[in-house]
């Protein structure tokens, strides 16, 4: 296979119709490291949301549990990545989702958001250091994918375009990042996580350098000091370098989904779709944080 003939083979199949077989391809074969770091990062994003930070804070789910967090969210998602929404292991992953949200009073609109940044950080990630750049076809689909999920978790207002996703990205970060010291909490524990899969003296460097990825806006919401312009010029370079010396390689002959990723560490003898999660923490139903309208997202 040469390098761009699977990108060929997407373009030949319907986004809508095959949008789910589409964004396998392009999550498993096209871009596993990059869909990884972009969704990494995504989720990341909405710590900076204070009544999604301060609900991640006081669960202690990624102060306390962080390495477990990480694994879990990311087996539930690409389990239906793998197998398919109508698959029996992506009905379970979608159902362990729904159990997980149910327990707390989160926003329709907090949920929308998270799953906004599913559909809009992968290309705006791929588009800065892939190896090439999302196609049309590849971005319709992964809007059909994360609708379809949206709309099984039962969240209302569902961007139907990838245009409209990003609208709603932007002016939902415009109008609620903001500083909370219980979500900066959980930034420092993910950034702690992420350092903690490297050699230990690695740590600091690799802190500087998460941060010289981040955007003004998050740097701001957490108040961190934003590395140099130096620094930032080198660490973006980097990844651009990496993805120019990928272009280079030959095509991926089988897929490597999220479970086989080295930062997956918490499940060495094997996971039940069905264990993976959180479950309610006793005394702490709803979120701290008052949501505008106080509307839930459909059960």
């Amino acid at each position: 296979m040469k390098r761009f003939e699977r990108l060929g083979q997407i373009r030949r199949m319907d986004p809508y119709r095959d949008a789910y077989e589409i964004y396998r391809l392009t999550a498993a074969y096209e871009f596993p490291w990059d869909f990884t770091r972009a969704l990494e990062l995504a989720l990341y994003r909405t710590y900076a949301v204070p009544s999604i930070g301060r609900l991640l804070a006081e669960t202690a789910e990624l102060t306390d549990r962080s390495q477990k967090r990480y694994d879990d969210t990311s087996l539930l998602l690409d389990a239906v990545v793998e197998h398919g929404f109508d698959s029996e292991r992506g009905r379970t992953a979608v159902r362990r989702i729904n159990q997980m949200h149910r327990s707390y009073d989160i926003g329709n609109d907090d949920l929308r958001y998270v799953l906004c940044t599913f559909v809009v950080m992968p290309k705006r990630w791929t588009d800065a250091y892939g190896w090439r750049r999302m196609s049309r076809h590849e971005i319709v689909a992964s809007t059909v994918h994360y609708g379809t999920l949206g709309r099984l978790m039962g969240i209302r207002g569902i961007p139907e375009t990838y245009e409209e996703f990003e609208d709603c990205l932007d002016a939902y970060e415009k109008a609620h990042f903001a500083w909370d010291e219980q979500a900066r909490r959980v930034s420092d524990a993910t950034l702690d996580l992420m350092a903690s899969w490297y050699p230990r003296p690695l740590a600091p460097v690799l802190r500087t350098a998460t941060l010289a990825l981040l955007d003004e806006p998050l740097l701001s919401a957490f108040r961190y000091s934003p590395p140099g312009p130096t620094v930032r010029t080198l660490v973006r370079g980097a990844v651009r370098a990496r993805g120019r010396a990928v272009r280079l390689l030959p095509p991926r002959r089988g897929p490597h989904y999220a479970r086989q990723n080295r930062e997956i560490k918490g499940y060495p003898n094997g996971y039940r779709l069905d264990d993976l999660g959180t479950r309610p923490v006793p005394g702490l139903r709803g979120c701290p944080v008052r949501h505008s309208g106080g509307e839930s997202a459909a059960q």
